[in-house]
């Protein structure tokens, strides 16, 4: 089950369980939609896989099953991918 990060890891932008602008590697590196389009080129600077939209969960199964409250954020914030 994705954990559903509640930040972008370069920019430390909140991004809440139903939000739709929050992108993930295959690995649930989390970004908001403005730094991987602006920054790093749709590519996650930690494994080089490529971000994609990430899914919302229902609130209905947010009541079991909670997003993580737990913030990842680069040391340094990133850098744009070429």
């Amino acid at each position: 089950m994705l954990e559903l990060r509640p930040n972008c890891e370069c920019c430390d932008k909140d991004l809440p369980p139903e939000s739709t602008g929050a992108v993930i590697c295959t690995f649930e590196c989390t970004f908001c939609a403005e730094c991987a389009e602006d920054v790093l080129n749709h590519i996650c600077p930690n494994c080089s896989g490529n971000l994609v939209p990430r899914p919302i969960r229902p609130v209905a199964a947010l009541r079991n099953n909670p997003a993580s409250t737990t913030r990842v954020l680069k040391e340094g914030g990133c850098v744009a991918n070429a």
